[in-house]
């Protein structure tokens, strides 16, 4: 037969005491470790009575709490989804100054080649979309910070739509390259593009019309030989489409639209969906991506 006190159950068929259990303040398990906490509960235990396996278990679990730095910030819930505009209007007013030094509107001419843009080339914008142009410019020439929350929820948007993850996932790490960065750190691929890059991403998989095309294509991504870096490939692509700007190539689509942003988000969206019908019919590895991206690069050029 058991008996049972305050400070022990004890057991007469085995012979053996076991400690009572009593209730732990949340505020110990935030000053100590979970096991010193248990360890501290039981009356009279030494370190010597502790097992091997339970010494193990405790170096895990410090293993564990000294990971934490490694993930997003904890906050009350999951970081938010952001929208485009939502993320479009933070650049509206944000302080931009530093990044709009380092734009350059449109490509530099000399010579004939000046004179032949002049009498020949594509009509000039107009005036009053030329602020949104070099807002697009100056997105392009602001780096991922970890300290701007609205960079973060971008970040962590792609990540959660491209994927169908609810979950939050660590700034750092292995998961970014399943997704087609190049390494660790997504901020590392978006030199050219800076925010634009991700930009034109959360674009593509914010609109409901565009994210069933997203996922096809990182779906394709994934496939097991015609596989491709599908973040990286995007940042390409969004390269193309600064560089056709910039060589006033959209102008005249630009000037009938009245729109700037808008013009831009519509050719990105054209590129990726034409890359992914040639990739996909044609069979095509990550060995062809230089002459696949260099076509494309070709035909919006020949935008007008």
């Amino acid at each position: 037969m058991n008996t049972c006190t305050a400070d022990t159950y004890q057991s007469e068929e085995q012979g053996v005491s076991f400690p009572a259990v009593k209730s732990i303040p949340l505020s110990a398990l935030k000053q100590n470790g979970l096991l010193q906490v248990l360890a501290a509960a039981s009356n009279g235990c030494r370190e010597a009575d502790i097992s091997p396996e339970v010494l193990q278990a405790q170096e895990e679990w410090e293993a564990v709490e000294n990971l934490q730095p490694g993930f997003v910030e904890k906050s009350a819930g999951p970081i938010p989804l952001i929208s485009f505009n939502e993320a479009l209007q933070y650049f509206q007013t944000a302080d931009l100054s530093d990044c709009r030094k380092k734009i350059q509107a449109t490509v530099r001419r000399r010579g004939l080649s000046a004179i032949t843009h002049f009498l020949f080339g594509p009509p000039r914008l107009h005036q009053q979309l030329q602020s949104e142009r070099d807002l697009a410019l100056a997105i392009a020439q602001c780096g991922l910070e970890d300290n701007e929350k609205v960079h973060m929820r971008i970040l962590q948007t792609v990540y959660k739509k491209l994927t169908g993850s609810r979950f939050d996932c660590p700034r750092y790490g292995a998961h970014w390259e399943e997704l087609g960065f190049q390494g660790m750190d997504p901020g590392t691929d978006l030199r050219g593009t800076g925010m634009l890059g991700l930009m034109q991403i959360l674009y593509l998989v914010m609109d409901s019309q565009t994210l069933p095309l997203a996922r096809d294509i990182f779906k394709l991504s994934q496939h097991e030989t015609q596989n491709f870096p599908f973040c990286v490939m995007s940042v390409n692509i969004t390269r193309i489409v600064i560089q056709v700007l910039r060589e006033e190539r959209l102008s005249r689509e630009c000037n009938r639209r009245q729109q700037v942003i808008a013009v831009l988000n519509d050719l990105y969206i054209a590129v990726f969906l034409r890359l992914y019908n040639i990739w996909k019919t044609q069979k095509k590895t990550i060995s062809d991506s230089g002459f696949v991206l260099k076509g494309e690069k070709c035909n919006g050029k020949r935008q007008r």
